[in-house]
């Protein structure tokens, strides 16, 4: 520590060098924070104290396969089911294709399953008798400008109704309020429609569910149950593989991408490139000073003094940057799900992604920092005063 202002005099020698490789340092380490954010939000989803007693069935062909209504009975017959419902994907749109709208097609019983969403005992009633009713997340429909008793056009990117229409109407009959507004913004978010208006308008339904949603009574249980409601079906032509809620929100997501290694290939081409960068910035920064590390030697510093000290440089250079990104991390991603009324989940900086990061930090610090570092301590005194270095 004794040595801390010399290094810190010769970290900002050149200050406009200095800054411009922090701010790309910072940036990496946002991104990485940001990233990791994602990752660890899509991890989280499906996990709460309800979520981990619901089970969900869908095809063990593909997530788009429908399944046969019947299942619904035989599934409510298992042994250790509370509760069973089942829904379908609508792929709604309001306006504008880009406006896309988290729109499903459910049964009746479905919020008996998802206490986390709350709507007053008359919406139930009005969602229940009228057939084109709608029950919309508060977060969308002040998005939109909705209210209830609106009627509103909605187009479907997947299913046209029997003339061949993709537009359908809706009449909004109440709101969705999420139990926890800070875990619940995706239920906030969402577009609820009968299943039976759905499933008589389209031809390409035909009395079929896209998945089936299960509440078990025990949750010790659950793989039990899982089991038994896949054999129902075994050997048929619609397969089932039943997974808790956070499997299966996994399993989906990674049919249509597979976040981790996303998160890991942009991440490895940003510290590659940082790298690189710092890496240039040390070796200009111990080149220029040949002079002035040949005079340090001269008056008694060893040359594994100054081998500590280039590292120290170099480790100063990436921990000051990586924690400044890191920081504005952890402020920018609740900021951005706040903004989003929770419909995206960025979660700060945990204690996981700051010790990786830091260890991250110290690495990358010591492999840009060691070769000029090992110039320097081997650098002759008299080649360096006489301008031959």
């Amino acid at each position: 520590m004794k040595y801390l202002h010399l290094i810190w005099a010769a970290l900002f020698r050149r200050k406009l060098r200095t800054f411009l490789t922090l701010v790309s340092i910072v940036t990496a380490f946002l991104l990485y924070g940001l990233l990791d954010a994602v990752r660890v939000g899509f991890d989280q989803a499906g996990q709460s104290a309800n979520g981990a007693s619901r089970l969900q069935t869908g095809s063990k062909l593909s997530f788009i396969q429908t399944l046969p209504i019947s299942l619904h009975q035989q599934i409510a017959r298992v042994d250790g089911v509370k509760d069973v419902t089942y829904a379908n994907w609508f792929g709604g749109a309001y306006q504008d294709p880009h406006n896309q709208v988290f729109s499903f097609a459910v049964a009746p019983n479905y919020l008996d399953v998802y206490p986390e969403m709350v709507v007053t005992p008359e919406a139930r009633q009005a969602f229940a008798s009228n057939r084109i009713g709608a029950l919309v997340g508060e977060q969308l429909a002040t998005r939109f400008k909705w209210k209830v008793g609106d009627q509103i056009p909605l187009q479907s990117t997947i299913f046209p109704d029997r003339s061949g229409s993709l537009n359908w109407k809706f009449e909004i009959v109440g709101l969705i309020h999420a139990a926890d507004p800070k875990s619940g913004g995706w239920y906030s978010q969402m577009f609820l429609l009968n299943w039976k208006y759905f499933d008589d308008t389209t031809p390409y339904n035909q009395g079929t569910a896209g998945w089936y949603v299960t509440r078990v009574k025990d949750v010790n249980q659950a793989d039990r149950v899982a089991k038994a409601i896949d054999a129902l079906s075994a050997n048929s032509d619609h397969e089932t593989r039943t997974l808790t809620e956070q499997a299966a929100m996994s399993s989906w997501m990674k049919q249509l991408a597979d976040i981790g290694l996303i998160v890991t290939s942009i991440m490895g081409a940003v510290f590659f490139t940082l790298l690189l960068l710092s890496g240039n910035t040390m070796m200009q920064a111990v080149r220029e000073r040949t002079a002035e590390i040949a005079v340090l030697k001269t008056i008694g510093f060893s040359g594994r003094s100054v081998l500590a000290m280039v590292l120290a440089e170099s480790v100063l250079l990436l921990v000051l940057g990586g924690v400044i990104g890191l920081g504005l991390a952890s402020v920018v991603g609740p900021a951005v799900s706040s903004a989003s009324g929770g419909s995206l989940n960025l979660p700060a900086a945990g204690l996981h992604s700051w010790a990786t990061g830091l260890g991250l930090m110290l690495l990358f610090g010591l492999l840009v920092g060691a070769l000029p570092a090992l110039n320097a301590m081997r650098l002759s005194i008299t080649d360096a005063l006489s301008g031959r270095a």
